[in-house]
């Protein structure tokens, strides 16, 4: 790859994925061996009008764009194996998409009911060029039974090379900040107290 990664999501259909661990992210127990753990989660509001605009809002990239940055990508909505590549500034961030999460989980409930909880979201792993190695899952959560809406990160990563290696805690502190960034952008006018 060029010294610095392209910007053209389609420069990249062909590339391998960075990490072994494909769908790691899956599991609670994500991969350990050398890597960074991120889970953060933010309640977002109740109701299902929520929960459809947050998924919309995730699956379409608008989280990405709030949290202020650049998307390009081979889809508009998130879907198996597509490529985003993601701009701050000079710095390029391609991606995979892994896996697409739309899933409702029944569960008994109390009183003979069933309740059910609904995800939506994606996982994007990381490609060559990127300045990690890594996993990264986000994901909307409605709850019938409650009608609360939250949103979900997961990840594990590593650095990608060895100028970003240099970084030790600045890059701990660049993924925190992004990660606050990603659950700021989910929370709409409608879910603000």
């Amino acid at each position: 790859m060029a010294l610095r990664p392209s910007a053209d999501p389609a420069s990249y259909r062909a590339a391998p994925l960075t990490y072994p661990e494909v769908g790691g992210t899956a599991s609670e127990s994500m991969p350990s061996a050398g890597y960074h753990h991120v889970r953060e989660s933010r309640p977002l509001g109740r109701g299902v009008e929520l929960f459809d605009e947050a998924a919309r809002r995730l699956l379409r990239w608008d989280m990405h764009r709030g949290a202020g940055l650049a998307v390009r990508a081979t889809a508009v909505e998130a879907e198996p194996d597509a490529i985003v590549v993601l701009g701050l500034g000079p710095i390029r961030i391609p991606c995979r998409v892994v896996d697409v999460i739309d899933r409702v989980d029944r569960v008994d409930g109390i009183d003979d009911r069933t309740d059910a909880r609904r995800e939506r979201g994606f996982a994007y792993g990381t490609l060559p060029g990127h300045p990690e190695r890594g996993e990264e899952r986000f994901v909307v959560r409605y709850d019938e039974r409650t009608g609360a809406v939250s949103a979900h990160i997961r990840a594990f990563s590593t650095a990608g090379n060895a100028v970003v290696a240099l970084g030790g805690p600045l890059n701990r502190l660049v993924q925190r900040v992004a990660t606050r960034r990603y659950l700021d952008a989910l929370v709409t006018t409608e879910s603000r107290p």
